[in-house]
């Protein structure tokens, strides 16, 4: 009796033991994918407010197939290592601006090319929504293993701002040490104004800023307020437009592969349908930036249209050296200039 006993527990045992894998991968097949999404810009950033309400459509429209985690604040990757993050598998998804994808991608720095110094943002648009943006996604798919899931999203212009020199002519930026974000087109405009470029992720801005590390930056009425950096000592614009940040929502291809066709479809229709009011949203917010900023006391300077087309001409003659300098290749360079010229 007692042997039957411990017979049928020995068998019980075993096949519990036996089923038990197989449990476990159907547990394994039914739990959702995982999508992590690495920003640097801060909770309050309108960048990231989108990309949240983007997650939010994406985990909706999937039916528990996909769960997404946003991390912010650089709290996985700066936006300068993102690229490299998308490239090994680290990261599922990211909008990184264009310029910190230069160290791999080079051509994103067509933005900095001097044809589109001082551009309205439907010139910019024609860039990137055109041939320009279609070729570069394409090297972002071979260079980084990720898909451009749809068009960019507009950070929007980027000016100069200072600490204690006030911004009157391009002239008062003579010496100035100037953070940018990245790539060697605003280097290379850095230095063309006589000021001395200083390349540092956003995180470590106001510290720098408070510090004296630099004396000003490159970025955006946005990320200037987002920042709060009047508190770091910024008191002064010289609003130039000297080009318009995009950030290019990116998804491994590691994880990209993983989704079905229908669930592609899904992340390329929900992007499409919602990204001009996303845009819409993004230029709205430098408008209230900008006045926030005067309301903190910034002084705002605007060079006169001819005084930015007598600049960007000067700028022209060394388009060829910026594109050595970015390496950028002369099937951008001429891709965009086309562009360009069909619009003019």
């Amino acid at each position: 009796m007692g042997s039957s006993l411990s017979r049928r527990r020995f068998v019980a045992s075993a096949i519990a033991t036996v089923a038990a894998p197989a449990l476990r991968t159907g547990a394994a097949a039914d739990a959702p994918l995982v999508l992590r999404c690495s920003l640097e810009t801060p909770p309050s950033h309108t960048r990231n407010a989108i990309i949240r309400d983007y997650l939010g459509r994406i985990e909706s429209a999937a039916g528990g197939k996909i769960k997404t985690q946003l991390f912010e604040s650089g709290q996985l990757f700066p936006d300068l290592q993102v690229g490299k993050a998308l490239l090994q598998g680290q990261v599922e998804m990211a909008a990184p601006g264009s310029w910190s994808l230069t160290g791999i991608v080079p051509d994103a720095d067509f933005l900095q090319l001097p044809v589109l110094y001082g551009r309205s943002i439907e010139m910019v648009h024609r860039a990137v929504d055109g041939k320009p943006g279609q070729l570069l996604a394409k090297q972002i798919e071979a260079q980084l293993n990720s898909h451009v899931i749809g068009p960019w999203l507009d950070l929007g212009f980027f000016n100069w701002y200072s600490t204690s020199k006030p911004l009157n002519s391009y002239g008062d930026l003579q010496g100035l040490k100037i953070r940018n974000s990245g790539g060697a087109g605003q280097a290379w405009r850095t230095q063309f104004v006589g000021a001395i470029p200083n390349t540092a992720p956003l995180p470590s801005v106001a510290l720098g800023l408070s510090q004296g590390t630099f004396d000003g930056l490159i970025t955006s009425h946005e990320t200037v307020a987002s920042g709060q950096f009047w508190e770091s000592g910024i008191r002064h614009a010289f609003e130039d437009h000297q080009f318009t940040g995009e950030y290019i929502p990116t998804v491994s291809l590691a994880f990209w592969q993983k989704l079905s066709s229908d669930l592609q479809q899904t992340f390329i229709d929900l992007w499409r349908e919602n990204v001009a009011a996303y845009r819409a949203e993004m230029a709205a917010t430098q408008s209230r930036a900008r006045e926030k900023l005067q309301a903190h006391g910034i002084e705002i300077v605007l060079p006169p249209p001819e005084q930015l087309a007598a600049m960007r001409r000067q700028m022209m003659a060394n388009q060829e050296q910026v594109a050595k300098l970015s390496k950028i290749s002369s099937e951008m360079v001429s891709t965009v200039s086309a562009e360009l010229a069909a619009a003019d």
